[in-house]
Parts: structure tokens; C-alpha cells; sequence
């Protein structure tokens, strides 16, 4: 199967599957449950990382951490062509776990993680004084239910 301009095979998703699961399941624990060499598996997860398919990290859970203040900020930009020069701006903010260009009443949404309300409001002042920024409108999360990575199983 061809993702990315990458071509990823059964065994490659089997692979990326098993480290979804547990980021630290050693190559050794991978290829028993697969049925093929250490050394198989440590070619393909050295493959992956360096195209990029896959990037091993430590997953912090916000809440636990002392996040109190998790929100999704839709960005009116005008004129729409400073779209780009706007989400580049707003990327580089440490804030920042997630952003894309959108369709629809917005051009872009941004979720953050900030420790309290009075940081999230300084942010939104922050992102406010970019060039291009016309309007935002911030929804805070309460409770998050699920974050996570998206199935795999999906594609087949």
C-alpha cells in the first residue's frame, strides 16, 4: 500500500501497530508477536523513523502535568492571503498541540494547552496581535474523553 509517496507494506502497519500500542515494546517483543527476525524489525522501525512515518515520543497527559486550561481557538485571518504567514507564526508558540487550516466560518483552529485561564487569555492576546489575526473564538475543554492517535485498522 502506497502512503506519502512511502510504500507501506502489512508487516510495516503490524509494526506501527505494536508501537502505538506500547512506544517502548522492544524489537525483540515485536518480532515474536509477528513471526519475523530481530533484525527484520529493527530495519523496518530504523525505516520509518527516518521517513518519517513514525516519531517515537514520551505522550504526556496534560491534566496530569498541571495543564488546567485546554482549548480549541478557530482563527479568522484577513486577508486571507496572510493565512500561511499566520499559522507559521502561531506554530512556532509552545502553546500550540495542534493546528490546521479549516473550511467553513474560520480559516484556522488551534488547540492549546496552557497552565490556567489567566495563561490562556494571555496567549489569545498574544495570537490576537499577529498581523492578519481578525478574529478568534476559544472553546475550553472541561473534560477530554479521548486523545488519541488514529487507528490504522481504518485503512484496510
Amino acid at each position: 500500500m502506497q502512503k506519502n509517496g512511502f510504500p507501506l507494506d502489512e508487516l510495516d502497519f503490524a509494526i506501527l501497530s505494536c508501537l502505538q500500542k506500547d512506544g517502548r515494546m522492544s524489537f525483540t517483543v515485536i518480532a515474536e508477536k509477528l513471526n519475523v527476525s530481530i533484525g527484520t524489525i529493527r530495519t523496518r522501525v530504523n525505516k520509518l523513523i527516518e521517513e518519517g512515518t513514525i516519531n517515537i515520543i514520551g505522550r504526556v497527559n496534560p491534566a496530569k502535568v498541571g495543564f488546567g486550561a485546554y482549548a480549541q481557538i478557530a482563527i479568522y485571518v484577513r486577508p486571507a492571503t496572510l493565512k500561511d504567514k499566520v499559522a507559521q507564526k502561531i506554530a512556532r508558540l509552545p502553546e500550540v498541540s495542534f493546528l490546521a487550516m479549516t473550511s467553513g466560518d474560520y480559516d484556522l483552529e488551534v488547540d492549546v494547552m496552557c497552565r490556567d485561564n489567566d495563561h490562556l487569555v494571555q496567549f489569545i492576546n498574544e495570537i490576537s496581535k499577529i498581523e492578519g489575526v481578525y478574529q478568534t473564538k476559544t472553546t475550553l475543554y472541561f473534560k477530554v474523553y479521548k486523545y488519541a492517535q488514529p487507528d490504522l485498522n481504518l485503512l484496510k
